[in-house]
């Protein structure tokens, strides 16, 4: 505000008032606080919108909302936007809605008007089929407020759950993030988290209390836990300016909403393919980088998720011909290409993603099974793959399965096989494709091990029996999956009505 006071029985005045009412929204801490945090190398919360959208795209909503309580002297400090930056903007062109955390406020802690602000923003993306994107950090809700900033956090969760499925809803981890504003951020489809940021929902000093071993931000939920070991992070950004970009990126491949077609990437570009038929190894103990047969196949190759996290499995998007698809391939390199509880469960997770808008799933296999120990046992290996399945089974969008070398027992059945729901499978002549491999088949039948393998193991047996649909080539793979692309285009599924299945968890 300006020291001298605008006139307010003049229009001149009251459109000066409204001038300076948005200059404080834009710095609702002060211009000092603005300068020391860039300073500090600290982004503030608009800075992250203004980096995530086009130039000038952005249009503000509740810039001049205010906290309403005046308990435990919160009366005397009422900043504009109350501690959260809401409105909308575009992307490449494409619409998107977004929500920023301001933790310069309250440190970020949320209250009512807060709370109202993104609800309203929630409402507005599910009410016009566009993106919701969070940019997190937050510590909570704010104690002066009381159980009311629960109650507004379980309203926030409530309508993210409504918009699941609706519109794509990424978030961002840019600071530290803590206690009830943890919850919101694995509901979103995809995560994007910051090298430096952190996120837990229970209080280091909790934990170190009830434990008696010190714990900190980072022990509990650092970048390196949430990517590695929970997969909350999907993908993880040195700076959090850095993280807008990949977002932006991520949009690329997102449509809209869940009755939109994905977007189509006009720069497309053909990949070197000739070399494929050489790729395969003679040796089934010799491994290979799935990703390399992934670039081949595809435009640009991929933008990989979950990178860290079960590297036995690898998910992401990438372009075929311009099309966004979603890719699940097995890595011979990483456990032999075995499944195991994690990676079943991250596959699972992002077929659903898939699903939920209507990018079609390119599935490369190469695995002889599942890891086999006592450990994966009581880890709910079963469970998992079962999930794997029913993901698999129940997503309605065009499924392309590419059997690179091994699909053996139970590896064959969830990784896209023709009677669990693919719509067209394609096998290199290097498949092998059985109930068991050739060793463990040899010595249960008594048969020469050699024999089995060159006779029964074949693609061209499971061909004959329609489980297979075409035996290509492998340099004729880039081509065969983009006409299998195009033809799913027309794809429809008539589903049996119900609420929804139950998924085993």
């Amino acid at each position: 505000m300006t020291d001298k006071k605008p006139d307010l029985t003049t229009t001149a005045g009251k459109i000066e008032d409204l001038r300076n009412r948005l200059a404080e929204s834009r710095e609702p801490m002060g211009s000092e606080a603005t300068r020391a945090a860039g300073e500090a190398g600290i982004s503030t919360a608009r800075q992250r919108v203004e980096a995530l959208l086009d130039n000038d795209s952005f249009v503000e909503t509740d810039a001049l909302a205010r906290h309403r309580v005046e308990d435990y002297g919160m009366g005397r400090t009422k900043p504009a936007t109350d501690g959260v930056v809401t409105g909308y903007g575009l992307i490449d062109g494409r619409r998107v809605t977004v929500y920023s955390h301001d933790s310069s406020i309250f440190d970020g802690q949320m209250g009512e008007v807060y709370a109202e602000k993104i609800l309203k923003i929630y409402d507005l993306a599910i009410k016009t089929g566009v993106p919701v994107i969070a940019i997190h950090d937050s510590t909570g809700g704010r104690l002066q407020e009381g159980v009311v900033t629960a109650a507004m956090s379980a309203k926030i969760l409530r309508k993210a759950t409504e918009a699941s499925g609706v519109v794509p809803q990424i978030s961002v981890v840019a600071g530290e993030v803590a206690s009830l504003a943890a919850l919101l951020v694995p509901v979103s489809d995809i995560t994007v988290m910051v090298k430096d940021a952190t996120m837990h929902l229970t209080s280091v000093s909790a934990v170190t209390k009830v434990t008696r071993r010190v714990a900190t931000a980072k022990s509990l939920g650092g970048s390196d836990v949430h990517s590695k070991i929970t997969n909350i992070a999907h993908l993880v950004a040195p700076t959090d300016l850095e993280a807008m970009s990949t977002v932006r990126d991520l949009v690329g491949f997102l449509p809209e909403n869940n009755r939109a077609a994905s977007p189509i990437n006009e720069s497309s570009t053909e990949p070197e393919t000739g070399d494929l038929d050489t790729f395969i190894p003679n040796s089934d103990a010799e491994s290979y980088d799935v990703r390399e047969v992934i670039t081949r196949v595809t435009d640009k190759g991929l933008m990989e998720l979950s990178r860290g996290y079960a590297d036995n499995i690898v998910t992401g998007f990438a372009h075929i011909s311009g099309r966004a698809v979603g890719i699940v391939a097995n890595q011979p390199s990483v456990l032999a290409g075995c499944l195991d509880h994690a990676a079943a469960r991250k596959a699972a997770r992002f077929i659903r993603v898939c699903d939920s808008f209507n990018i079609p799933i390119v599935e490369f296999v190469d695995s002889p099974g599942f890891y086999p120990s006592e450990e994966e046992e009581h880890l709910g290996s079963a469970a998992h793959g079962a999930a794997l399945a029913f993901a698999y089974a129940e997503a309605q969008v065009g499924k392309v399965t590419v059997i690179l070398r091994r699909a053996i027992g139970p590896s064959y059945v969830t990784m896209g096989s023709k009677d669990l729901g693919a719509d067209i499978v394609l096998a290199w002549p290097t498949a092998q494709i059985a109930l068991a491999d050739a060793t463990t088949a040899g010595e249960q039948l008594s048969v020469d091990v050699d024999e089995y393998a060159t006779t029964t193991m074949t693609p061209y047996v499971a061909t004959e029996r329609g489980l297979v649909d075409i035996v290509i080539e492998p340099s004729q793979t880039r081509t065969q999956v983009l006409e299998a692309l195009r033809l799913l285009e027309r794809k429809v599924v008539y589903s049996i009505p119900k609420k929804h299945g139950n998924i085993p968890f």
